[in-house]
């Protein structure tokens, strides 16, 4: 596969991060909603719109660096962070009677094994250090 059509698959994923990030700027009330959630006042607006802003930008952009640096560790530092948001999603149905979130899990889900696989692929695309050593 060429590897800026690779790039661009891989980069998929940090896309609607971003524009959820930018999102909790410009548009908080629709985002929020969106995630099934009414925008909060006073103080707990600010730990809701901060907290949930970082989380998406933070997760994109570390899916946009990995990718244009082929640093496939930060694809799995990104996998890690939204398995485990499914995780938590769960153990808030299980434990503490939320709803079952299954449409945002299962997208949780797909990015996962979305990052992981674009990781796998990107390593397969290194140089390895044999041949490097190899040549030198």
């Amino acid at each position: 596969m060429n590897t800026t059509l690779f790039k661009i698959i891989a980069i998929v994923p940090g896309i609607p991060l971003l524009a959820n990030a930018l999102l909790f700027i410009v548009q908080p009330s629709s985002v929020v909603a969106d995630l099934g959630m009414p925008l909060l006042d006073g103080i707990g607006r600010s730990t809701q719109l901060a907290d949930l802003g970082a989380f998406f930008a933070f997760s994109a952009v570390i899916i946009i660096y990995g990718v244009i640096k082929s640093k496939s560790g930060l694809l799995r530092l990104a996998a890690l962070l939204l398995g485990m948001t499914a995780v938590l999603r769960v153990l808030a149905w299980a434990a503490h009677g939320a709803d079952l979130a299954t449409s945002l899990i299962a997208a949780e889900a797909v990015l996962v094994v979305w990052l992981v696989a674009s990781a796998a692929y990107m390593d397969k695309l290194a140089p390895s250090s044999h041949s490097a050593e190899a040549k030198r």
